[in-house]
Protein backbone atom coordinates (compact mmCIF):
# COMPACT_ATOMS: atom_id res chain seq x y z
CA UNK A 1 0.00 0.00 0.00
CA UNK A 2 2.74 2.63 0.41
CA UNK A 3 3.85 2.05 -2.85
CA UNK A 4 0.64 2.76 -4.20
CA UNK A 5 0.67 6.06 -2.32
CA UNK A 6 3.91 6.90 -3.42
CA UNK A 7 3.02 6.26 -7.40
CA UNK A 8 -0.08 8.15 -6.54
CA UNK A 9 2.13 11.12 -4.67
CA UNK A 10 4.53 11.30 -7.80
CA UNK A 11 2.26 11.30 -10.28
CA UNK A 12 0.43 14.44 -8.69
CA UNK A 13 3.83 16.02 -8.55
CA UNK A 14 4.22 15.37 -11.77
CA UNK A 15 0.89 16.70 -13.22
CA UNK A 16 1.73 19.69 -11.30
CA UNK A 17 5.12 20.61 -11.93
CA UNK A 18 4.16 19.64 -15.89
CA UNK A 19 2.40 23.43 -16.68
CA UNK A 20 6.07 25.01 -15.24
CA UNK A 21 8.11 22.59 -17.32
CA UNK A 22 6.54 23.81 -20.13
CA UNK A 23 6.33 27.26 -20.02
CA UNK A 24 10.22 27.57 -18.96
CA UNK A 25 10.62 25.33 -21.84
CA UNK A 26 11.32 28.38 -24.00
CA UNK A 27 9.56 30.87 -26.07
CA UNK A 28 12.94 33.55 -25.70
CA UNK A 29 12.77 36.65 -25.22
CA UNK A 30 10.37 37.51 -28.05
CA UNK A 31 7.32 35.93 -25.98
CA UNK A 32 6.81 38.59 -23.52
CA UNK A 33 5.88 40.78 -26.56
CA UNK A 34 3.65 38.53 -27.99
CA UNK A 35 0.93 38.17 -25.24
CA UNK A 36 -1.37 40.57 -24.98
CA UNK A 37 -3.97 40.68 -21.83
CA UNK A 38 -6.92 42.67 -23.08
CA UNK A 39 -10.29 42.30 -23.38
CA UNK A 40 -12.44 43.01 -26.47
CA UNK A 41 -14.99 46.14 -25.38
CA UNK A 42 -16.09 46.76 -28.87
CA UNK A 43 -19.59 46.30 -28.79
CA UNK A 44 -19.99 46.16 -24.84
CA UNK A 45 -22.24 49.52 -23.73
CA UNK A 46 -22.85 50.76 -20.09
CA UNK A 47 -21.63 48.87 -16.95
CA UNK A 48 -19.95 46.41 -19.26
CA UNK A 49 -18.22 49.01 -21.00
CA UNK A 50 -16.75 50.09 -18.08
CA UNK A 51 -15.58 47.16 -16.74
CA UNK A 52 -14.21 45.70 -19.74
CA UNK A 53 -12.79 49.48 -20.05
CA UNK A 54 -10.87 49.24 -16.59
CA UNK A 55 -9.52 45.86 -17.16
CA UNK A 56 -7.95 47.00 -19.81
CA UNK A 57 -6.14 50.23 -18.23
CA UNK A 58 -5.10 48.27 -15.37
CA UNK A 59 -5.19 45.23 -13.68
CA UNK A 60 -4.53 46.23 -9.99
CA UNK A 61 -7.55 48.58 -10.60
CA UNK A 62 -9.42 46.41 -12.01
CA UNK A 63 -8.86 43.54 -8.81
CA UNK A 64 -9.10 46.23 -6.33
CA UNK A 65 -12.37 46.86 -7.73
CA UNK A 66 -13.66 43.30 -7.96
CA UNK A 67 -12.16 42.49 -4.63
CA UNK A 68 -14.73 45.32 -3.27
CA UNK A 69 -17.86 44.21 -5.20
CA UNK A 70 -17.96 40.57 -4.53
CA UNK A 71 -17.86 41.09 -0.80
CA UNK A 72 -20.77 43.72 -0.87
CA UNK A 73 -22.67 42.28 -3.45
CA UNK A 74 -22.65 38.96 -1.07
CA UNK A 75 -23.97 41.23 1.71
CA UNK A 76 -26.79 42.94 -0.17
CA UNK A 77 -27.82 39.35 -1.50
CA UNK A 78 -27.42 38.31 1.52
CA UNK A 79 -29.77 40.97 3.47
CA UNK A 80 -32.03 41.00 0.74
CA UNK A 81 -32.22 37.18 1.25
CA UNK A 82 -33.35 37.82 4.88
CA UNK A 83 -35.65 40.13 4.00
CA UNK A 84 -37.50 37.26 1.98
CA UNK A 85 -37.76 34.77 4.23
CA UNK A 86 -38.91 36.78 7.19
CA UNK A 87 -41.57 37.78 4.95
CA UNK A 88 -41.94 34.16 4.35
CA UNK A 89 -42.67 33.31 8.11
CA UNK A 90 -38.85 32.12 8.77
CA UNK A 91 -37.84 33.09 11.84
CA UNK A 92 -33.64 33.03 11.05
CA UNK A 93 -33.39 34.96 14.82
CA UNK A 94 -34.50 32.08 16.86
CA UNK A 95 -32.44 29.26 17.44
CA UNK A 96 -34.93 27.55 19.00
CA UNK A 97 -35.92 23.81 17.36
CA UNK A 98 -39.83 23.12 15.92
CA UNK A 99 -39.55 19.83 16.15
CA UNK A 100 -40.64 18.60 19.52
Amino acid sequence: MPRYWSKLLGLITALLLFPAQMFAAGGGADLPDLIVLVADTRRLTGLEAWWGNLYNMGHLEFALVTVTVIPLSGVVLGLLADVVMSRLGIDLRNRALAEH
